[in-house]
């Protein structure tokens, strides 16, 4: 995850976000310490991302204040005279859904003809369970893998962080698999459905 949301910060343009999303991934990367006021604090400590120009003054203020009272944040002054912010697990749980959210798998410039296979088995009870496989299985879907069998997905490029990502937020990590092969026994098809010709 934490590749991600470096790239969120350092990397992608693409994704609009407001200043207390910027806020929330920065400090996912680790708490911010410094000294002085808190908002001029925030704004030095964040500077270093691209994304940073995009927001003024009056909304990083907007933002703290937002995500402090929201619980998503909490400033801690210590004995030094410095100044911390961090995460609470309420924040952490957010920053999860918003890497959930922006979550896709990256295409290589050249595919290194393996092969990803995702088996899980789930079970259907509790009913919790039962709500996070059919919620697994929509966003293997949506990230663009090939179903095999029931519960048997495929991609030809690496997703094991994405995967795993996804499991921890529906909690069902030690019911998934990743396997990556070389050879399937039907790959011509599957290359047909990934454009691999």
């Amino acid at each position: 995850m934490r590749e991600k949301i470096e790239y969120f910060l350092y990397e992608d343009d693409s994704l609009a976000a407001t200043s207390a999303k910027f806020l929330l991934m920065t400090l996912a990367l680790g708490g911010i310490v410094f000294a002085g006021a808190v908002l001029p604090g925030i704004m030095k400590a964040t500077a270093g991302s691209r994304r940073f120009r995009r927001y003024d003054k009056k909304q990083f203020k907007s933002a703290v204040n937002n995500l402090k009272r929201r619980k998503l944040i909490e400033i801690v002054a210590e004995k030094d005279g410095h100044v911390r912010v961090n995460l609470t697990n309420e924040g952490i749980k957010r920053v999860r859904e918003f890497a959930f959210d922006s979550l896709s798998i990256p295409k290589p410039k050249k595919w290194d003809r393996k092969w990803r296979v995702v088996i899980f088995d789930v079970p259907t009870r509790p009913k919790k369970l039962n709500i996070a496989r059919a919620a697994l299985r929509e966003k293997i879907k949506e990230l663009g893998f090939h179903k095999l069998q029931h519960s048997v997905w495929v991609h030809p490029y690496p997703c094991e962080d994405e995967i795993l990502l996804v499991g921890e937020i529906f909690e069902v990590t030690k019911y998934i698999e990743i396997l990556t092969v070389e050879k399937l026994l039907h790959e011509a098809k599957i290359k047909t459905f990934f454009n691999l010709y």
